[in-house]
C-alpha cells in the first residue's frame, strides 16, 4: 500500500535543493525505487560515493515535503514520485511566475510580452498551444 506524506500541499510543491534534484531525477527515471537503488545509480556516476544514510535522509525529506510516496515490501521501502517531472516543473513555474508578477506587476508582464514577441512564429504558436491546454 502506497502511503502519502501527511499534511502536504499538493498544489505547490517546494523547490528542490541540489542533491534533492539529483535524487528526484533518478526516481523520475525509474518510477519506483528503493534507497539502495538510488544510491547505487547515483554513486556509479559520482566522483565520490555518498553514504546510504545520506540518500535515506534525502528521500525521507522528499517524502515529508510531499514529493514522494512510500510503500514497504518486507524490510525494504520503495518510493515513487507524487508528480511526474512535467507536472512538478509546471507547478513550480506557476509559483515562480506568480511571485515575479506579484512583486513586479506590469513591468514583469511587459517583459514577458517582449520575450514572446522576439520568438520565432512557430515557437510562439507552440507556446500558445501549450498555454491553451488549461
Amino acid at each position: 500500500m502506497w502511503l502519502p506524506s501527511p499534511d502536504i500541499d499538493r498544489e505547490t510543491p517546494p523547490p528542490l535543493h541540489e542533491l534533492e534534484e539529483e535524487v528526484m531525477e533518478e526516481i523520475w527515471r525509474r518510477h519506483e525505487v528503493s534507497v539502495r537503488g538510488v544510491m547505487e545509480a547515483l554513486n556509479s556516476r559520482a566522483p565520490k560515493d555518498r553514504a546510504y544514510t545520506t540518500y535515506m535522509t534525502i528521500m525521507t525529506r522528499l517524502l515529508s515535503k510531499g514529493l514522494l510516496e512510500r510503500r514497504r515490501a518486507g524490510k525494504t521501502d520503495f518510493y515513487r514520485p507524487v508528480y511526474t517531472r512535467d507536472q512538478y516543473t509546471e507547478l513550480r513555474a506557476v509559483v515562480a511566475i506568480e511571485s515575479v508578477v506579484d512583486q513586479f506587476g506590469e513591468v514583469a508582464l511587459a517583459h514577458i510580452a517582449r520575450q514572446m514577441a522576439r520568438l520565432d512564429p512557430e515557437h510562439r504558436r507552440s507556446l500558445q498551444r501549450l498555454a491553451g491546454k488549461k
